[in-house]
């Protein structure tokens, strides 16, 4: 599976995004969907990730209400609509596949088999 992460750019606070991560190589439609970003100097971490189905969806702490994930199974591709953007949500943002069928959305990087190549979100205040 390829991964293919776009739509980053610079934006003003409040401004908005729409990431996509675009998927090859083999349908997706049976693997979770996680977004992650990496500011510099940080750790990756977990932003939001939707189910294989789309029926369950799940985010941090510090962008619900702001960001939302979806997908496109016909398409083979995943959505992150970013709103309200702050200044901290500047960062390499990241979508990643868990080829691992569950109903929940895990949130650790490391059971994430698959990974884009990142897309920049700079947000200037």
């Amino acid at each position: 599976v390829q991964l293919q992460a776009c739509g980053g750019g610079l934006v003003q606070a409040g401004g908005s995004l729409r990431l996509s991560c675009a998927a090859s190589g083999r349908t997706v439609s049976r693997y979770n969907i996680g977004w992650f970003r990496q500011a510099p100097g940080k750790e990756r971490e977990f932003v939001a990730g939707v189910n294989w189905s789309g029926g369950r969806t799940d985010y941090a702490d510090s962008v619900k209400g702001r960001f939302t994930i979806s997908r496109d199974n016909a398409k083979n591709t995943a959505y992150l609509q970013m709103n309200s953007l702050k200044p901290e949500d500047t960062a390499i943002y990241y979508c990643a596949a868990d080829d691992l069928i569950t109903w929940n959305i895990r949130v650790s990087s490391d059971e994430y088999e698959y990974w884009g190549q990142g897309t920049l979100v700079t947000v200037s205040s």
